[in-house]
């Protein structure tokens, strides 16, 4: 999730989170398991940003001058295939402004495996969002990431267990 290249410009150590997800991703092909990349998208213009939104109002100004469908690519080192999906939200969890749930049923899709950047945002709210709708989760700590490591560790280790196995993809290979 949020694995794009306009996001990832602004994360240091994104090199080795693509890597372990591009594992996990290979993992779930060889599985037979479906991919869905969900990106962050909007109109020219951003008129889905209302001024009253703190996070993406500040959002906004910074892409004023950035070529949103530049900003929309998913990494090319994820290798995004015909097969997988592509899904649009319009806020900080998957499911906002997205088909993401009717992509879900449609496949019949049960458990989620989430991973992308960033843990305290998007990891976060969709988890909390999925775990509500009563879908069984699994979080990859290692294929997640956060720009504050001290979140991220606190998240994978005391918040996610509670609702969601978390596994290194190493594990979740296996």
């Amino acid at each position: 999730m949020d694995m794009q290249v306009g996001i990832l410009a602004r994360y240091s150590q994104y090199p080795e989170l693509i890597a372990r997800l591009s594992e996990a991703i290979t993992v779930a092909r060889k599985k037979g398991i479906p991919v869905i990349f969900v990106r962050l998208g909007f109109r020219e213009g951003i008129p889905e940003v209302s001024d009253s939104n703190l996070i993406f109002s500040a959002l906004k100004k910074q892409l004023a001058t950035v070529d949103l469908q530049e900003f929309r690519q998913i990494h090319p080192q994820l290798d995004v295939q015909s097969t997988d999906f592509i899904v649009e939200k319009k806020r900080v969890s998957a499911f906002t402004g997205s088909d993401l749930e009717v992509v879900l049923r449609a496949q019949q899709i049960t458990h989620l495996v989430l991973g992308g950047y960033a843990t305290s945002g998007v990891v976060l709210s969709t988890l909390r969002e999925a775990a509500d709708k009563d879908y069984r989760i699994s979080v990859l700590s290692d294929g997640c990431a956060d720009a504050d490591p001290v979140v991220h560790q606190t998240l994978v280790e005391r918040v996610f267990p509670r609702q969601a196995a978390v596994l290194t993809v190493a594990q979740w290979g296996e």
